[in-house]
């Protein structure tokens, strides 16, 4: 028997001993009327699919809650049917970037600040955004007894996730704004900013290591928990309040070898959006077992009741406000000014809108020609 005839036998007879295995998760998951509908639907799906896994990348905070909810409540698997679906979790963009270009995640959610850099680093070889996600959930907060307005922010020490995230960016184009200076890559000057990961951001508060946060959600509201104070929403920082906050991008190598992967994983997250706005408590609920399911925890619901409000999840990259917010990391000194031109390939999410009869989205100019 030749090689190449064994490997598929193999492969073939791989798959149809993990099908039962994939068929009853799918049905325990609650996602779907009918386990023998369910059933039939994977087996297809499953034989149409090109690529046995897709590892997936993501962060465990709620403006990346169409990953946690599509992954908790099964959605993303069921559209993936026979491909796995594999998640890893990071702490902010430029790591999960590093991942993306290492070869070791295929798609990801992620912010637009590492989607540009990671962009304009492999001079537009390696990644596209193929989706949008979420806008807003962003927010300054800081400690009422030693801030209690905007200009008292000066002098202060003020926590982002990572020294050119997004959450950096925006904070950093913020401070120049108020024509105040500091040195981008030590975050020293007018205001220290102290890049803390979000996991500890809430000790470090706590502790006095730091007088206030521009952090995305669950930890600012976190950090009010704790006594501190939100001075600032950046959605009021942005036209009609929207801003794209997190994106979905995927590997050029891996959309090009494996498209139908990526169409059925945008179906995915377009039906987890939908059940997200269709039924917010529950998706609140999802997202909260997600993160318990993470870190050991879930949060308190007076964090979640507070947080959750503020984030929009859309499938629209707004890649408008994608465009400005390159223009915040040139002003940063954190960017050259780059060229963005193909950075978005929206065909295969314009396919699965158009299909579900909701209007195509817009790449704003910097899509694939």
């Amino acid at each position: 028997m030749p090689a190449t005839t064994r490997t598929t036998l193999r492969r073939g007879l791989a798959a149809a001993a993990a099908l039962p295995l994939l068929i009853g998760a799918l049905a325990s998951c609650g996602y779907g009327s009918d386990a023998k509908n369910d059933e039939k639907k994977v087996a297809a799906e499953g034989e149409k699919l090109s690529a046995d896994t897709v590892r997936l990348g993501y962060f465990p905070n709620l403006t990346h809650a169409t990953a946690l909810v599509g992954d908790q409540e099964g959605i993303l698997q069921k559209e993936l049917g026979g491909t796995k679906l594999v998640p890893t979790t990071f702490n902010a963009g430029p790591s999960e970037i590093e991942a993306l270009n290492a070869d070791s995640i295929d798609i990801g959610f992620i912010g637009p600040s590492p989607s540009i850099n990671g962009y304009v680093k492999t001079k537009g070889s390696n990644l596209r955004i193929i989706g949008g996600a979420a806008s807003g959930g962003v927010k300054l907060v800081v400690n009422p007894a030693k801030i209690k307005t905007l200009d008292d922010l000066k002098g202060k020490k003020i926590a982002t996730p990572q020294l050119g995230n997004t959450q950096d960016v925006a904070f950093l184009n913020w401070i120049s704004e108020k024509g105040w200076k500091v040195d981008a890559q030590s975050g020293k000057g007018d205001v220290s900013v102290v890049r803390t990961d979000n996991k500890v951001t809430p000790n470090a508060y706590a502790s006095g290591a730091i007088d206030g946060a521009w952090v995305p959600e669950p930890t600012a509201s976190k950090l009010v928990s704790d006594g501190a104070k939100v001075l600032l929403d950046e959605s009021d920082l942005w036209p009609d309040k929207k801003f794209v906050i997190t994106n979905i991008i995927v590997s050029q190598k891996f959309l090009t070898a494996h498209p139908d992967v990526v169409e059925a994983f945008l179906r995915g997250a377009v039906k987890t959006n939908e059940w997200i706005n269709a039924n917010p408590d529950k998706a609140k609920a999802s997202a909260n077992a997600k993160l318990k399911d993470l870190s050991g925890k879930a949060l308190g619901a007076k964090v979640i009741d507070a947080a959750w409000p503020s984030i929009q999840f859309t499938n629209d990259p707004l890649a408008a406000t994608l465009q400005a917010q390159a223009d915040h990391a040139v002003k940063a000194g954190l960017l050259e000014k780059p060229e963005l031109s193909g950075i978005y390939d929206l065909k295969p999410l314009n396919k699965v809108l158009k299909a579900t009869g909701q209007p195509e989205v817009s790449d704003a100019g910097l899509g694939v020609k």
